[in-house]
């Protein structure tokens, strides 16, 4: 099932990695250098909407693209973040997981990682 008013459903993309039922793809907009989303292919708007052979898809790319930048970029950690619904942060609503590598100094305090969503909940 496809959107064709979706990003993430259009012909145009540039696919890194791909299975039967997900793919990967450098973020247009990307927090760090070699930021990536893993999206199901089947258009579904919500993680929790996913079917489980689909979340099994894009773990398995999640680790795949892990390795790749682990070998391209060699980061010291990662965030892996998923924005479920408006009220989160999301802005496409076709469900991708974000993963984004993280370096030593790219922010002075990284404390608190994804708590940041909500700046004066991050450090505690």
């Amino acid at each position: 099932m496809f959107n064709m008013s979706c990003p993430f459903c259009s012909n145009n993309l540039n696919i890194l990695k791909e299975n039967d039922l997900a793919y990967a793809i450098y973020d247009k907009y990307p927090v760090n250098k070699g930021h990536v989303l893993i999206i199901p292919k089947r258009h579904v708007s919500n993680y929790f909407q996913c079917r489980p052979e689909e979340r099994a898809a894009m773990d398995c790319l999640l680790f795949e693209c892990r390795e790749m930048l682990q070998h391209s970029y060699s980061p010291e950690g990662f965030n892996v973040g998923i924005n479920c619904g408006e009220a989160a942060g999301q802005t496409i609503f076709h469900v991708h997981v974000h993963l984004i590598p993280r370096f030593k100094g790219d922010m002075d305090d990284p404390r608190g990682g994804v708590r940041g969503v909500i700046p004066d909940k991050r450090v505690y």
